[in-house]
């Protein structure tokens, strides 16, 4: 049976590429620079914010970009406008760990991004058991031994994880280190063609539906058991 669900946050967790875009173009117009167009943002979500940059607006200063992000950012979370994890999807972790599975964060986030996060008067707090973001993880997706730190710090058998995603890079590292998969498509911004012939083992219109989700991959593990 499935013993750990490992959540990604971005756009699976917490809904953000629309929010992260609007946010992006406030920083790119305290900079005096052209908003970026929307299809640029989507086609290149996924990718580590600072490189992604590069192409979302070409030439940008991303230094002066980092510096901005951070201010805008903090004001952001503070006026509750990006990062809401919102109480239905808090509700679906409950039944989760009801069911009495362990739930884990694996982003592709910098500490600076995820400190908000990690407070412990955060709603995550007491639900996560522990946070794997990239400034302590040696690996990154879509290498698949980005999941080593947590396998390794918890005794978990491959077999028994399931990480739970939105992107094809998901499913790669995901498949590729021997875990189950399970996609949200609840952010609009992939469909399940996506994800053809990358073996994910169930899809999910909404991050609500990963109880029952979990509980149809351990119905399966347990036929073939």
């Amino acid at each position: 049976m499935i013993k750990a669900v490992i959540i990604d946050f971005d756009d699976t967790l917490c809904l953000t590429e629309e929010a992260t875009f609007n946010l992006e173009n406030e920083v790119l117009r305290q900079m005096g620079r052209a908003p970026m167009a929307r299809e640029t943002h989507r086609s290149t979500w996924g990718q580590p914010l600072f490189e992604a940059i590069k192409t979302r607006s070409p030439g940008v200063d991303v230094e002066e970009f980092r510096r901005l992000v951070d201010v805008v950012q903090a004001e952001w979370v503070e006026g509750k406008k990006i990062d809401v994890v919102d109480e239905m999807r808090l509700a679906a972790m409950d039944a989760l760990m009801e069911q009495g599975k362990k739930l884990y964060i694996l982003t592709s986030r910098t500490h600076q991004e995820v400190r908000h996060i990690l407070a412990p008067d955060h709603g995550l707090a007491g639900r996560i058991t522990a946070f794997y973001y990239r400034d302590v993880m040696e690996f990154h997706k879509p290498d698949p031994r980005a999941f080593d730190i947590l396998l390794n710090d918890h005794g978990f058998d491959r077999n028994e994880c399931v990480y739970v995603g939105d992107s094809p890079s998901d499913a790669v590292a995901a498949k590729q280190a021997g875990m189950h998969f399970i996609c949200s498509l609840e952010s609009g911004v992939r469909t399940e063609e996506d994800f053809e012939g990358l073996a994910t083992d169930v899809f999910i219109p909404r991050f609500v539906d990963l109880p029952a989700a979990v509980a149809l991959l351990d119905n399966k593990l347990a036929v073939l058991a």
